[in-house]
C-alpha cells in the first residue's frame, strides 16, 4: 500500500482518537476504505484496542429504507449498547456512489434520522472522529485524477497539527471574548450573537474537541442570527447537487430560503423540526492545504477564506454547562467564499478581510 495510508491510520490512531490500551473501538468502514481500515486495523492492534469492525454502505442503507414500511423501532437496543460501551467510534468514509440514497424519499430518511436520536447522541458521547479514504469515486466528484485526488487528501490529513493549533487559537480567543459575529460580502450581510459561548478549536484531535480528520477550523455555537446569507459555495446535500442558497433569518429563524438549484432539498431540511430552523454552528474554515473545492463537505468546509454555518443541531463542546442548545435531529454545513469583497467582524472589528486574517501579511483594516 502506499505509505500514505499507514501515516494517516497513525494520525487517526495517535493524533485524533487518542487510542490507549485496552480501549473499545467500533470502525464504521465504507465500501473502498479497505485499505485505510487494514492499517488502523493494524495500529489499533499495536496500541492494544479491542477492535469492532462494522461496514457502512449508502446503498445497503437506501435498500433498507426504500422496503420499510417507515415505522422504525426508536433506538434499537442492540445497536444503542454498541456505543453505549464503545470508548471510541472511528468512521472511515469511502463510498461507491454519493448519491445512493437520493431515491430515497426525503420522510423516510427524516423518520429514520428521528427514531436513531439516541444512537447518534450517545455515539457522540465517545471518542468518535470521522475520516476519509481518497476513492475513485471522490475523485471523479472532485473533478480531478485519482492521483492527483490522493495528493490532495494526504496534503489536507498529514499536516503539522501542533503548529495549526496553536495558529487556530489566535481565532478562539476572539470568540471567546467576543459578543457579536457579522459576516459582510455580495448577498450577506449576518449577525449573530456568540456571548457566553465557547469556541472549538478544531485541531482534529479529541484533545482539543475536535472531531475530524482533516479538520483546521475553529467554530462556535451562534444564536439570535439576524439578516441574510448567501452559500456561494456548491455542494452535495442528501445526494442532490444544491448552488446558491439563500436564507433569511429574523429573530433566530429562517424565514425564507431560495436556492437555484436544490431548492427542494434546502426546505426538506429546514422544514425537519424545530431545530433545523435555527443554526446550531458557525465554522471559519482555516486549513491552507486545503485549496479548492471538492463537492466533500469533510474539507471544503475547513479551507481557508471561507465560512459555513450549520442548521440544526449545536455541539455540546461550545455550550456553558447545563445548556442544551439548539436541538434537532439535523446538522447541516454551507459555506460561503470569504476570499473577496468579504469581511468577518466580531464585536465591530474586522477579524478577516478577503480571506486574510487581521494577524497574517497582507491583512487591510
Amino acid at each position: 500500500m502506499d505509505d500514505r495510508v499507514y501515516e494517516h491510520a497513525e494520525v487517526l490512531v495517535d493524533w485524533s482518537a487518542r487510542i490507549e490500551d485496552g480501549d473499545d473501538v467500533v470502525v464504521s468502514v465504507g465500501p473502498e476504505a479497505h485499505e485505510l481500515a487494514v492499517a488502523v486495523a493494524e495500529k489499533l492492534g499495536e496500541r492494544g484496542a479491542n477492535l469492532l469492525a462494522t461496514y457502512a454502505s449508502g446503498e445497503v442503507r437506501r435498500a433498507y429504507l426504500r422496503a420499510h414500511d417507515g415505522e422504525f423501532d426508536e433506538d434499537p437496543a442492540h445497536q444503542l449498547a454498541l456505543f453505549e460501551e464503545a470508548d471510541a467510534a472511528l468512521s472511515l468514509g469511502g463510498g461507491r456512489n454519493r448519491s445512493a440514497m437520493a431515491d430515497v424519499p426525503s420522510d423516510r430518511r427524516g423518520a429514520f434520522r428521528e427514531a436513531r436520536t439516541g444512537i447518534r447522541e450517545t455515539r457522540l458521547d465517545t471518542d468518535w472522529v470521522s475520516t476519509l479514504h481518497p476513492t475513485r469515486s471522490l475523485a471523479q466528484q472532485a473533478g480531478m485524477s485519482y492521483e492527483a485526488y490522493q495528493d490532495f487528501v494526504y496534503d489536507a490529513v498529514l499536516r503539522d497539527w501542533e503548529s495549526l493549533a496553536d495558529e487556530m487559537a489566535r481565532m478562539k480567543e476572539i470568540l471567546d471574548d467576543g459578543s457579536e459575529v457579522r459576516l459582510v460580502k455580495e448577498g450577506t450581510d449576518l449577525t449573530m450573537s456568540i456571548e457566553g459561548r465557547t469556541a472549538v478549536n478544531s485541531a482534529a484531535s479529541v484533545a482539543y474537541d475536535s472531531h475530524n480528520l482533516p479538520s483546521g477550523e475553529v467554530f462556535t455555537a451562534p444564536y439570535a442570527t439576524e439578516g441574510e446569507v448567501l452559500f456561494d459555495v456548491p455542494m452535495t446535500l442528501r445526494g442532490t447537487a444544491v448552488r446558491d442558497v439563500r436564507l433569511t433569518f429574523e429573530d433566530g429563524e429562517v424565514v425564507d430560503y431560495a436556492a437555484a438549484q436544490g431548492e427542494h432539498v434546502v426546505g426538506d431540511i429546514v422544514e425537519t423540526d424545530e431545530g433545523s430552523r435555527r443554526l446550531g454552528e458557525l465554522g471559519i474554515g482555516m486549513n491552507r492545504g486545503i485549496d479548492r473545492v471538492t463537492d466533500n463537505i469533510l474539507f471544503d468546509e475547513k479551507m481557508g477564506e471561507t465560512v459555513h454555518l450549520a442548521l440544526g443541531r449545536a455541539y455540546d463542546s461550545n455550550l456553558p454547562e447545563g445548556d442544551s442548545g439548539n436541538e434537532s435531529a439535523v446538522h447541516v454545513d454551507m459555506i460561503t467564499d470569504t476570499s473577496e469583497d468579504a469581511r468577518l467582524e466580531v464585536d465591530g472589528e474586522v477579524i478577516q478581510r478577503n480571506g486574510t486574517f487581521r494577524w497574517e501579511d497582507g491583512f487591510e483594516a
